[in-house]
C-alpha cells in the first residue's frame, strides 16, 4: 500500500485563543507548529493567516510571514495555501497568496454552507482559481464539502483546468454539509476517478475511527486544530498529539509516512 500523507492543518479560520490555549494564530506560532509537526511525520502543511486582530485574511504578507520563517528553518513540508472563503471575497483577493507560489493550494469547486455561513464558490470564481493554479504550477487540492465537487472538478478537467491526478481531500463532519459516516466517506471514495490522490479531514467524533477506516482503503489523512480542537471528549487538542496519533495508528496498519519527496511522486508534480 502506498505511504501515507498526514496533512497538518494547525490553524483554520474558526479557532480561537479563547476556544483553545494551543491554536497557533501568529506566524511564528504557526511555524512552529509545522515544524515540530514536520519532525513527528507530517509532510504536508495546509496553511491559514491571521492579521494582527487574529482574523482570518487571504493578505500575501501574512502568509509570506509564515513561509518565510519556515524557509530560514530549513523545513522541507510541502506548503499548501488555502484560498478558503472566510478569509476573503473577490476573486483576487482568494488568489493573493498564492503569488508565494506554494506547491499546493485548496479548490473548493462547489458551493456549500458552514454552519453560520455560506461556502460560496461560484463558477467563474472556481474557474479563475484553477486556471491561476495552472499557469503557476501550483497543484490544487480539490476540497469536497459536498458529493457535487467531484462531478465539477472532472468537468473542469475536461475543460483543461485541472490535470491529472487529481487530488481531493474529502471533508466530513461539517455542520450544513456531509455528515462524518462510513456510508459517507465509501460513496465518495466509489466517485473518484480511479487514478485520483485522496485525503480525508474528519471533524467531530468521528475523526479517529473514519481517519482509520481511510488509511485501511489507501487513503490520506489531514489532523489538525483546524478540523478538531478536542483530542478527546473534554481534553484540548494539540497539532502535535494530533499528528503523533494518527502516526500510531499508521504504523499498527503497515503504512509507512510519506517525506515530502513521496507527496510529490503520489501527486504527480515536479
Amino acid at each position: 500500500m502506498e505511504k501515507l500523507i498526514i496533512t497538518l492543518a494547525p490553524t483554520g479560520n474558526v479557532p480561537t485563543k479563547a476556544m483553545t490555549q494551543y491554536v497557533p494564530l501568529t506566524p511564528a506560532e504557526i511555524s512552529n507548529d509545522i515544524i515540530s509537526c514536520y519532525a513527528r511525520g507530517a509532510s504536508v502543511a495546509h496553511i491559514h493567516a491571521r492579521d494582527e486582530q487574529n482574523l482570518p485574511t487571504t493578505e500575501m504578507k501574512y502568509f509570506a510571514e509564515t513561509v518565510r520563517l519556515l524557509n530560514e528553518a530549513g523545513c522541507p513540508i510541502i506548503k499548501q495555501i488555502s484560498t478558503g472563503a472566510r478569509g476573503g471575497k473577490s476573486d483576487e483577493a482568494r488568489c493573493e497568496a498564492l503569488k508565494l507560489n506554494p506547491e499546493s493550494a485548496s479548490l473548493a469547486t462547489g458551493s456549500s454552507n458552514f454552519p453560520s455561513s455560506v461556502n460560496a464558490n461560484d463558477p467563474k470564481l472556481v474557474e479563475y482559481m484553477a486556471d491561476f493554479m495552472l499557469k503557476n504550477n501550483i497543484k490544487p487540492e480539490i476540497e469536497v464539502f459536498d458529493s457535487a465537487m467531484i462531478p465539477n472538478a472532472l468537468e473542469l478537467q475536461k475543460k483543461g483546468l485541472l490535470k491529472a491526478p487529481l487530488l481531493f481531500n474529502l471533508v466530513l463532519g461539517v455542520k450544513g454539509s456531509l455528515a462524518a459516516t462510513a456510508r459517507n466517506l465509501f460513496f465518495l471514495v466509489e466517485s473518484l476517478p480511479p487514478d485520483a490522490a485522496w485525503s480525508v479531514s474528519v471533524i467531530g467524533a468521528q475523526h479517529v475511527n473514519l481517519s482509520t477506516i481511510a488509511m485501511a482503503l489507501g487513503g490520506h489523512v489531514r489532523v489538525g486544530i483546524e478540523d478538531n480542537i478536542y483530542f478527546a471528549k473534554g481534553v484540548l487538542a494539540t497539532n502535535a498529539a494530533l499528528v503523533d496519533r494518527i502516526a500510531v495508528i499508521a504504523k499498527a496498519l503497515g503504512r509507512e509516512l510519506a517525506t515530502p519527496e513521496d507527496v510529490k511522486r503520489i501527486w504527480g508534480v515536479t
